[in-house]
């Protein structure tokens, strides 16, 4: 960016320092050519500037949001179609209850279950939303052929979403941190302006690279690249990842079960499926640690984890909170599309029974 500066100023001090120069002349069709290169000077120098302006704003990609975010659930209608227009509502829920972040297309909106087409419609959906809520608006774009992750990343550049989030290639799966960092060079460039997070999330996608590593490795490489979706249990490797690339990446915590040890231990962000059904635990935890209040994040994270557990002894963690947000929230999100199972009709009483002592 300083070369670029600097060619830039030097090339504009050259055009002006020859325009204001340029001799004076009597005779009348000397002084006509005169004008018209004078002309195209002013001309070139707009050019330039529009140049210029153009870089800073591809070099320059800011990345602020810190605290909560939901990962929300994509609303299927009876016949398993996509449904936007409960999408207002959802966001005006999840705004009064604290959050100010909303991720579309991750596991909990089943994200890789949707069409190019889908996905797309769910993103200019949430972006109006947004509109009246001021909320930050995170798009993942990955788990789809490598064209479409393309597509998407560009779709949702062009649409000015907040940031977007990106699994890896889940077949031909990198295995190195290099690997990784060249396959996100290409969503990189397909949306420029807008900040990148990498979505790690080992027990899903089969691709456990040592985050702490990667992101040293791309803090040269990727520019726009601004943090860490972190779905993993393990806070040691986490905390590496925090303190790597001298502190410069957002990690945000990606598991219910560990909310309270990792805010305990410096982080300040997450993404959790909780924040869904069950928003004020991770409010309330985040702001008993800021409080110093330790036991009583302690006790709330104990609480969560009995939630959290009790919810997947019945089955699979995205139709079961799906279902815990129909049962005890105003918005009804429908169920999981398959290949999801949803619970036995004939369970649900005894899905709520189990959970609502914990509430």
């Amino acid at each position: 960016m300083v070369a670029t500066f600097t060619s830039c100023k030097f090339a504009v001090k050259v055009m002006i320092s020859q325009y204001l120069l340029w001799p004076i002349t009597p005779s009348s069709e000397v002084a006509g050519s005169v004008f018209l290169l004078k002309k195209n000077y002013i001309k070139y120098l707009f050019i330039l500037f529009y140049f210029f302006i153009g870089k800073i704003r591809t070099m320059i990609v800011n990345f602020t949001f810190i605290g909560l975010m939901a990962p929300v659930f994509t609303i299927f209608n009876p016949d398993f179609s996509v449904n936007t227009d409960k999408i207002p509502s959802y966001a005006n829920y999840l705004l009064d209850s604290g959050i100010k972040g909303i991720l579309v297309g991750a596991s909990s909106g089943e994200g890789t279950s949707l069409s190019v087409q889908e996905r797309k419609i769910l993103t200019e959906a949430w972006i109006t939303a947004a509109r009246n809520t001021s909320q930050h608006i995170m798009v993942q774009v990955g788990g789809a052929p490598f064209p479409d992750v393309v597509d998407l990343a560009r779709h949702a550049d062009t649409l000015g979403v907040d940031s977007i989030l990106t699994l890896p290639e889940l077949y031909f799966k990198p295995r190195k941190s290099q690997e990784l960092i060249s396959y996100l060079k290409f969503i990189s460039a397909a949306a420029p302006n807008t900040p990148l997070l990498y979505y790690h999330h080992p027990s899903l996608s089969g691709v456990n690279i040592d985050m702490a590593e990667f992101l040293n490795d791309a803090s040269h490489q990727v520019p726009n690249l601004k943090g860490v979706k972190y779905a993993s249990n393990d806070l040691a490797v986490a905390h590496a990842a925090l303190r790597a690339a001298n502190g410069k990446y957002r990690i945000f915590i990606g598991s219910d079960h560990v909310i309270e040890p990792a805010f305990s231990v410096g982080f300040d962000s997450a993404i959790v499926a909780s924040s869904n059904a069950f928003p004020r635990y991770s409010k309330e935890i985040l702001q008993a640690v800021k409080d110093k209040q330790l036991e009583n994040a302690i006790e709330l994270q104990q609480n969560l984890t009995k939630i959290m557990t009790t919810v997947t002894k019945f089955g699979s963690k995205v139709p079961g909170m799906k279902l815990a947000m129909n049962l005890f929230t105003p918005i009804n999100v429908g169920l999981a599309r398959p290949p999801l199972q949803n619970l036995n009709p004939h369970r649900i009483g005894e899905f709520r029974s189990a959970l609502e002592p914990l509430l």
